[in-house]
C-alpha cells in the first residue's frame, strides 16, 4: 500500500512518519535509499566514519512529505500494531516504467550521487537515468537549509521536465514554484498500477455523505475523501458535480481503493501541513464541543482556539460499558486532553478518559532528570529492565541501577508486570532516551539533584554513585551525566591506601562539592562531609597545662570531677600531688552510648569514679576512658600495642571513631584504627552505614587484613564473624554490665528526683487526669510522679472515656529519665497480668 506521509520526528535510526487518518508508522534507516545503505554497510565494514555519510538528521526535517510504501505490519506486545514503512523509489516507483514516464509528472527520487554539474537521482525505475541540474535544485536547497549541496540518500520530490531515448533519460527539477503548479493529468497516463501519493488532481464530486464523499479524477478513476478530510470551511458546502481540487493520500492497488483529500496545505505539491504549537501537546481543556459523532469511529470536536480535534470511540469513555451515546450530540461539551497531533489530518487528537486526563506524564518531554516516577517491568535483559511509565514511554534502568548492590540474579527479586517506584537519571524527549535508577538511596533521597555544572556550587552536599574506584580516587556520577573526582585525599578522615578495596560500582555516597569548572566540566569532590573536630579534640589542655606523663595505657585510677561540659567531664586523678587534669569525654563513661549520656546527666561537680582506664598517652591532652569492655581487654591483653603484632583474624574491642557513609573508622587501646567498610558492616544489608553504628559505640572487631607498608588494617564488624565461640556468655556480661550501671544511675538520680527512681517497667501507680489532648492522648499528674510529665496514647487508654479530673490506675510501660517523661497505659489486659520474677543462676 502507497500512502502519503509527513516526517513527525527524525533520530540517528529511523524517521517516524504521520500517516492519515491519525495512524503513525516508522522508516529504518536501511529503507531510505539503495545507495544510503551501501554507504552504511562499507562504513561498518571500514569501521570508520565516512566523510560522505550524513546521519539522518543532516538531510531530513520534521513537516516533510514522503511517499511511502507499506513493508509489513506487526502487532507489539502492548496490543498496538507497528507499521514499517520504505521510501525507497525502487519500491515506492516500482509500479512506474521507463516507457510510462512523460513530462509533468511528478514521483520521488533519491541523490544517488554529486556530479560537477548537479546530482544523479535514483528515480527507481529500471533503465532510466536520472539527472537534476545545479541550477532547478538551487531555489530547493536555500530553502530547507540543510547545507550547500545536496546530499546521498536525500529523499526528494522532483518533477520530471523532459523524457528522452524513450524514457531512458529524464531531466528533473525540484524548483519548489515548479513543483508547487504540477498537476496530474489525463496525458500524463497514469494507471491504477503506478498512481502515487501526493498528486494533485482536479476532480468532480459524485456523491456526498455523513462520513464523506466519492470523486471521480483523471477520467476513469474513483476516490473516496473521508470527514476527516473535507476542507474544514466547506464541508457544509459541496454538492454532486462539483469539480474540486484534491490530493491523493494513499492507493491500495489489490483492492483498487485511492483515498483523496481536500484539505488546503495538500494542494500544492512541495507544501507542508499546518504543525501545532509545542506549548499545546498535553493541555488539559476544560471545555471541547462536539461538533459531529460517528458510530463507527468516534467524535469530532471544537476547542477553545477553534481548531477541530478527533477522540477516537475508545477515547470517549473509560469502558465500552460506560459508553454512553447521547453525550456526544452535537453541542454537548466535555473536559478533555490533547494527546497527539496528526500532521496528515491537520487535527488534534484527544482523550476525554479520566486516567488519561489525570497522567502525570504524557510525552517524554514531561519528564525532567530527578523525577521520581511509577512504572512497570517490561522485561529483564542483560542490560538492564526495561520499564513502561506510561503509554508510549518505557525507559530503561541499567544492571548496575536494579539494586544498591549489584544484583547476579535480577529475575529473582523482579516479575514481568511488577510496579516499581523509579527516579529518571537522564532524559532525552529527541532520542526518546530515559535512563532511571532503582536505588532506594537515590529514589529516597531528599537532598538536591545535581544535574548540570552550573548548579554545582562549593559547599552543595548530595548523593552520587560510584562508578570507578582507583589508586587516585573515586570518580562520582550524578544526574544527566554529571560526574566528578574524589582525589585520595579527600576519601575520609582517616588515609584509604587502596580504594577499590572500600568502595564499589554503583555505591551511593553523600559528596560534597569542593570547586567546579563548568566550561571544562570539572568537578572536584569529597567524602568528607565537614571538617568539625571529634569528641576528644573538643577539649584540649592549654599549654600551662601540659604536664609530664607518668601513667601508663591501661592503668587504672580514680578521679574525681572538676567540671561538667557539654561534651564531657574535666577531672582530677586522685592520689597524685601534682593533681594531673584528665578529660573524660561522655561517649567514654560507659560501653553503652544512650548510658553514657543518661550518666553524664546524672554526675555533678565533686563526684568520685572509680576504676577509669589511662586511655591516650599524648601529653596534650589526656583521655581517660570508662567503657568497662575496653578496659576488660587491655586487663586481659587482648589488644595489640603496635601494628607488628596485627595479625588476620585477631578480635579486638574498640570503639568507633567515626561513621562515614562508605564505612566505620574503629579505634582501640594503643592508636591502632582500622576500617570497616559498608559491605562487611553488618550480617543485614546496609543501605545507610548512620543506621547501624554511632560514635563512641564499643564494638568487636575483626582484623580481615593489613597493609604493612601503609600501615592499614581493614576490619569486619559483622557478628556472626566476631564472635569468640561462646555467645552467650559473652551476652550475659554485656547485659550485666548494663543493669549495674542502670543501678549506678537510680542511685544517682534519688539524690535529685528522687521520685523517678522509683518508677520501672510493669509497675501500678495511682494518677489524676489532668489533659485529654486532640489527638486522642492523655496527660496526668500524682504523689508518685511529682515533677514528671506523664503520658498515655489513645492506645494505651483503650476503650476507656476519661475526662480531666478522674482518678486511674495505671501500668508504667517506659521511664526516659533525660526527658523526665513516663509512659504509661491504661488497658486492662495489662493491668490484669501479674508481674513475673525472672531469677539467673550462675
Amino acid at each position: 500500500m502507497l500512502l502519503l506521509g509527513c516526517i513527525k520526528e527524525v533520530s540517528d535510526y529511523e524517521l517516524a512518519i504521520s500517516l492519515p487518518n491519525g495512524l503513525s508508522g516508522f522508516v529504518p534507516v536501511t529503507q531510505i535509499s539503495d545507495a544510503y545503505s551501501k554507504l552504511l554497510t562499507k562504513q561498518v565494514a571500514q569501521g570508520e566514519l565516512l566523510e560522505e555519510v550524513h546521519s539522518l538528521p543532516d538531510m531530513y526535517s520534521p513537516g516533510t512529505l514522503v511517499r511511502c510504501i507499506v513493508t509489513s505490519t506487526e502487532k507489539r506486545a502492548d496490543g498496538r500494531r507497528s507499521v514499517k514503512l520504505s521510501i525507497d523509489p525502487k519500491e515506492v516507483n516500482k509500479g512506474l516504467s521507463s516507457t510510462a514516464l512523460a513530462a509533468g509528472m511528478l514521483l520521488s527520487g533519491s541523490v544517488l550521487s554529486v556530479e560537477d554539474h548537479g546530482y544523479l537521482i535514483d528515480i527507481g525505475v529500471t533503465g532510466t537515468h536520472a539527472f537534476l541540474p545545479h541550477k532547478k535544485a538551487k531555489n530547493y536547497i536555500k530553502a530547507v537549509k540543510k547545507g550547500p549541496d545536496l546530499k546521498i540518500g536525500q529523499n526528494l520530490n522532483c518533477l520530471i521536465v523532459e523524457v528522452k531515448n524513450e524514457g531512458r533519460v529524464v531531466c528533473l527539477s525540484i524548483d519548489r514554484s515548479e513543483v508547487a503548479a504540477s498537476i496530474a493529468t489525463e496525458r500524463q497516463n497514469w494507471a491504477l498500477s503506478n498512481l502515487l501519493p501526493g498528486l494533485v488532481v482536479k476532480a468532480r464530486v459524485q456523491k456526498v455523505s455523513p462520513l464523506g464523499m466519492k470523486l471521480t479524477f483523471l477520467s476513469y478513476f474513483t476516490g473516496i475523501v473521508d470527514f476527516m478530510h473535507m476542507d474544514p470551511e466547506k464541508s457544509m458546502s459541496y454538492s454532486p458535480d462539483q469539480v474540486v481540487k484534491a490530493c491523493v493520500l494513499s492507493v491500495h492497488p489489490a483492492s483498487r481503493a485511492v483515498r483523496l483529500t481536500l484539505r488546503l496545505p495538500f494542494l500544492h505539491p512541495g507544501g507542508a501541513p499546518r504543525q501545532l504549537p509545542a506549548q499545546r501537546m498535553g493541555a488539559v481543556l476544560e471545555e471541547a464541543t462536539v461538533k459531529a459523532f460517528y458510530k463507527q469511529f468516534g467524535a469530532i470536536f471544537e476547542l477553545d482556539d477553534g481548531t477541530l480535534a478527533f477522540a477516537r470511540l475508545k477515547h470517549l469513555s473509560k469502558t465500552r460499558k460506560s459508553f454512553k451515546p447521547g453525550a456526544f450530540k452535537e453541542g454537548c461539551k466535555h473536559k478533555c486532553r490533547i494527546i497527539d497531533y496528526s500532521l496528515m489530518d491537520e487535527m488534534c487528537v484527544i482523550s476525554l478518559k479520566h486516567q488519561i486526563i489525570e497522567a502525570q506524564f504524557l510525552q517524554y518531554q514531561d519528564i525532567h532528570v530527578g523525577d521520581v516516577v511509577q512504572g512497570k517491568v517490561l522485561s529483564l535483559k542483560p542490560i538492564g529492565m526495561q520499564v513502561k511509565v506510561a503509554d508510549g514511554i518505557r525507559g530503561l534502568v541499567p544492571s548496575l541501577h536494579l539494586s544498591d548492590v549489584i544484583l547476579k540474579q535480577p529475575e529473582k527479586k523482579y516479575n514481568i508486570g511488577d510496579e516499581v517506584k523509579c527516579r529518571v537519571l537522564e532524559c532525552n524527549p529527541e532520542g526518546k532516551k530515559l535512563i532511571l535508577t532503582l536505588k532506594k538511596s537515590l529514589v529516597q533521597s531528599k537532598l538536591p539533584v545535581l544535574s548540570s555544572y552550573e548548579d554545582a556550587k562549593p559547599g552543595l552536599i548530595t548523593h552520587g554513585f560510584v562508578v570507578c574506584a582507583r589508586e587516585f580516587g573515586c570518580i562520582v556520577k550524578f544526574y544527566n551525566d554529571v560526574k566528578g573526582l574524589v582525589p585520595k585525599n579527600e576519601l575520609g578522615s582517616e588515609p584509604i591506601s587502596c580504594p577499590d578495596k572500600v568502595f564499589y560500582e554503583g555505591q551511593v555516597l553523600k559528596v560534597m562539592v569542593l570547586k567546579c569548572e563548568p566550561q571544562q566540566e570539572r568537578l572536584l569532590l569529597s567524602f568528607r562531609l565537614s571538617s568539625k573536630p571529634g569528641p576528644e579534640d573538643k577539649w584540649k589542655c592549654t599549654p600551662k597545662e601540659k604536664q609530664e606523663v607518668k601513667y601508663q595505657i591501661g592503668e587504672i585510677v580514680d578521679v574525681k570531677i572538676l567540671k561538667k561540659k557539654d561534651n564531657g567531664l574535666e577531672v582530677s586523678i586522685l592520689e597524685d600531688e601534682d593533681n594531673v587534669i584528665a578529660w573524660i569525654p561522655t561517649l567514654h563513661l560507659s560501653d553503652f552510648v544512650a548510658t553514657s549520656k543518661l550518666l553524664w546527666h546524672c554526675l555533678q561537680e565533686g563526684d568520685v569514679l572509680r576504676r577509669v582506664m589511662y586511655l591516650s598517652d599524648k601529653g596534650e591532652h589526656i583521655i581517660l576512658s570508662r567503657k568497662a569492655a575496653v578496659i576488660s581487654a587491655v586487663q586481659e591483653g587482648q589488644v595489640v600495642r603496635s601494628f607488628s603484632e596485627i595479625q588476620p583474624g585477631l578480635l579486638l574491642t574498640g570503639y568507633v571513631r567515626n561513621v562515614m557513609p562508605f564505612g566505620v573508622f574503629v579505634e582501640f587501646p594503643f592508636g591502632v584504627t582500622g576500617l570497616a567498610p559498608k559491605v562487611s558492616m553488618s550480617d543485614k544489608f546496609v543501605t545507610d552505614t548512620k543506621d547501624h553504628f554511632v560514635v563512641g559505640q564499643t564494638v568487636i572487631a575483626k582484623v580481615m587484613s593489613t597493609d604493612e607498608e601503609k600501615q592499614r588494617v581493614l576490619l569486619n564488624l559483622k557478628v556472626s564473624e566476631c564472635s569468640s565461640g561462646d555467645s552467650a556468655a559473652e551476652s550475659f556480661t554485656l547485659l550485666n554490665q548494663y543493669f549495674k550501671e542502670l543501678k549506678e544511675i537510680k542511685d544517682l538520680l534519688r539524690r535529685e528526683e528522687p521520685s523517678i527512681c522509683g518508677l520501672v517497667p510493669g509497675k501500678r501507680v495511682h494518677l489524676v487526669v489532668q489533659d485529654v489532648r486532640e489527638d486522642g492522648s492523655a496527660l496526668f499528674s500524682g504523689s508518685s510522679v511529682t515533677g514528671l510529665t506523664v503520658t498515655a496514647t489513645r492506645y494505651h487508654l483503650g476503650d476507656k472515656n476519661i475526662a480531666p479530673g478522674e482518678k486511674r490506675k495505671a501500668l508504667v510501660l517506659h521511664v526516659d529519665a533525660l526527658a523526665s517523661e513516663v509512659y504509661v497505659s491504661l488497658r486492662e489486659e495489662l493491668l490484669k497480668q501479674r508481674p513475673k520474677r525472672v531469677s539467673m543462676r550462675s
